[in-house]
């Protein structure tokens, strides 16, 4: 599939008027500043000295990156252990697809980061009136883990899933529980030379949140190779982010989708992530410092990796990509 690549430009801004004088007047202020920081340090006792610099370092900061002076230290919201469960306010909610939705929760401060690490998941919790006992279910946040105030998660409507039928059920301000952050695989960056994600529906959003990870960081030079199916093109999630990352880094990142009822034209891969695909795409099981991600519904384990014993328990490896002759040491199922 080709996608053009998107540029975007922004004009310089209009010269004169405002911006004139907050270019002159931002240095009249600073000027004044520091005649006033002068002034006051020849006139303050001995003791009062380290107290008045510190107010003109901390004025002068303001006048160097204006907006950031004033902004508080990033408060973890999630800090696992013996915390406890976390009640969040359903911010706003908005419609993905058919079936898929993403909610946004607001974090107790607006300063505050969600405290997740790379890889790691958050429980969800909600108990029903005649409910005997809760559901708890993991969720991978879909939003930066420095971003601000807020979480997002985006969530798929599975018939007969009670935590996905009751988030989109949910409307703002009601609540829900939270906690965490639970680890999953322990990232660094440059662990792998190249890694894979196979993902399928909304398996996806822990392989969303490694990419960011590895594509954030400058010094990460981890190339990826991801392979998701779905049923429709509609449900592919995160699309447009990824193909971003195709566009910006053509070289590291290649995206491989799977579709189980393509529409007319569809020029990608058309069934389910089979034996042919995989060892087409996927990067050589001799080779060293290689691993395989997995996420996805039952379905989807079965026939690529297997599926797990339990949370700390990875299982054997089987289905295809034990066919192709990978190790259990290679892969990881999320």
């Amino acid at each position: 599939m080709q996608h053009g690549i998107r540029r975007y430009a922004s004009d310089g801004a209009p010269s004169g008027g405002m911006n004139r004088w907050v270019k002159y007047g931002g240095g009249f202020f600073a000027v004044t500043f520091v005649a006033f920081g002068i002034a006051r340090a020849m006139t303050t006792e001995p003791e009062d000295m380290e107290k008045a610099k510190a107010e003109f370092e901390e004025n002068m900061a303001k006048i160097r990156n204006p907006g950031k002076a004033d902004k508080k230290p990033a408060n973890p919201t999630f800090k696992g252990g013996d915390q406890g469960w976390i009640d969040l306010k359903l911010e706003s909610v908005e419609e993905l697809n058919h079936n898929t939705r993403k909610f946004r929760f607001a974090l107790p401060d607006k300063d505050d980061v969600s405290g997740l690490q790379i890889a790691s998941a958050l429980l969800t919790k909600f108990k029903g009136p005649e409910m005997e006992k809760p559901v708890i279910r993991p969720y991978t946040p879909t939003s930066d883990e420095d971003a601000r105030g807020h979480i997002d998660l985006v969530v798929k409507r599975y018939p007969n899933g009670p935590m996905s039928e009751y988030l989109h059920n949910m409307e703002p301000p009601q609540r829900l529980d939270f906690k965490g952050p639970i680890p999953k695989y322990p990232w660094t960056p440059n662990k792998h030379d190249h890694i894979a994600l196979i993902a399928g529906g909304t398996g996806i959003t822990p392989m969303y949140q490694l990419c960011r990870a590895i594509f954030n960081n400058p010094n990460d030079k981890t190339k990826v190779t991801l392979v998701f199916g779905n049923v429709s093109e509609e449900d592919i999630l995160l699309k447009r982010e990824f193909e971003d990352l195709e566009n910006t880094y053509p070289q590291r990142f290649r995206a491989f989708y799977m579709l189980d009822k393509p529409a007319e034209g569809w020029m990608q891969g058309k069934g389910h992530i089979g034996k042919d695909l995989l060892k087409q795409v996927l990067p050589e099981p001799k080779v060293e410092n290689i691993k395989i991600f997995v996420c996805g519904p039952p379905g989807l384990y079965k026939a690529v990796s297997g599926a797990k014993k339990s949370p700390q328990d990875q299982g054997d490896l089987s289905g295809v990509l034990k066919e192709l002759g990978y190790e259990k040491e290679q892969v990881y199922k999320f």
